[in-house]
Order: structure tokens, then sequence, then C-alpha cells
């Protein structure tokens, strides 16, 4: 299984009606670190009216734990859009919060959902992803001769030696992604090499 999350802070400036709304993408993996984030967009923007946020740790459709407030703007008008967008995007493990400089124009509540959700959404768009594997670790034993091959059938599915013993054979302690562990069960079996789950 593997998740896309964000690749490291980002921000994204939003104006509508002379209100800034500044969203701000972190990735989060507890709720620790929302409260930290949160800790931090306050001091790096002291003088907001607003600091509205949602989060959500584990798949945006299905997440683990979940988060919003709406910091002081009408009930729902904040929050509930960010977390909207955040449920329907790609971005698991992730922190938005939204910043807002009021411009002296009243949204109404109806404005207030739209701009937050298109500040979130657009912040989204540009933000750049990665991949979060879930890592497996076997110990395989094999002769001498199958060292080379297995190291080239590593580089081919982005697997990763940890260690190799040489003894009468070679052991080997290595990771790969969960989802390429048939494929390295069926080289091995191919190759006569034992194979041994490692994790845990």
């Amino acid at each position: 299984m593997s998740l896309q999350v964000p690749a490291g802070e980002c921000e994204h400036e939003y104006v509508v009606k002379k209100s800034r709304f500044i969203a701000r993408l972190v990735p989060v993996q507890s709720r620790e670190d929302v409260n930290a984030a949160l800790a931090r967009a306050r001091q790096d923007y002291p003088d907001a009216r607003h600091h509205c946020w949602a989060y959500l740790l584990g798949k945006p459709a299905d997440a683990t734990s979940a988060g919003m407030n709406d910091d002081g703007e009408p009930a729902g008008t904040a929050g509930k859009p960010i977390l909207h967008v955040l449920q329907h995007g790609h971005l698991g493990n992730a922190l938005v919060i939204v910043i807002r400089y009021f411009g002296g124009i009243k949204l109404g509540a109806a404005g207030l959902v739209r701009a937050y959700s298109a500040a979130t959404g657009q912040l989204l768009e540009t933000a750049p992803s990665r991949t979060l594997r879930h890592w497996k670790t076997f110990q395989l034993q094999l002769g001498f001769g199958d060292e080379q091959p297995v190291r080239h059938f590593l580089s081919t599915i982005e697997g990763e030696i940890d260690s190799v013993d040489y003894g009468e054979g070679v052991k080997m302690l290595l990771r790969v992604a969960q989802e390429h562990e048939s494929t390295l069960a069926q080289f091995c079996a191919a190759q006569g090499i034992v194979m041994n789950d490692n994790t845990g």
C-alpha cells in the first residue's frame, strides 16, 4: 500500500474582496504535529484575524483521524470546507491552515465557504507530493553467484539492501515496498533462493 503525502510545507495566497486567505499545507503524522504547526502559523502571522484549519491522517477518503476548527469564523464556514476539499483530494497525512486577513468587506456565509474551499483547492493543486510506502524486511540466503543478479533485480523494484553477511553462502537483509513482495518471492523461487520475512 502506498499513500500520496505532502513533500513539504508550502503556501498559496488567494484574495477575494480585499480579504487575504493564505493557505499553508503541512505534512503531519500525529495530533502533536498538528498542534506544533498551528502554533508556528500563529507566530508567523500573529496579526491575522483567523487561523482556520483541518487535517486528516491516513488516506483522504478513509482517514484514521481528522479534525477541523473555524477559529472564530461562523460555524461550518471554514474548517468544514477545508476538510471537505482534503477528503476529496489526493493527499493524506496533511494539515491545511488558512490564515485570513479581513479586508473590510463581509463575504457572508456562502462567500466564506467558497473562499476557504478555493484557497484549499488551489493550494492542493500546486502542492508537491511524494509517495509514502509501507516497507517490508526480508532475509535472503543465496549462493555467491546469485549476489549480482539479486542486486540488479532489487534496483528494478527500488529495493534497498541493509546488510550483507558472507559465510558459507551470502545472507542479505533487505527492504522492499509491500507492493513488490510477490515479485520478489517469484524471483527468489525461480533462482532457488531462500526468502524469509524479517518484519518485526
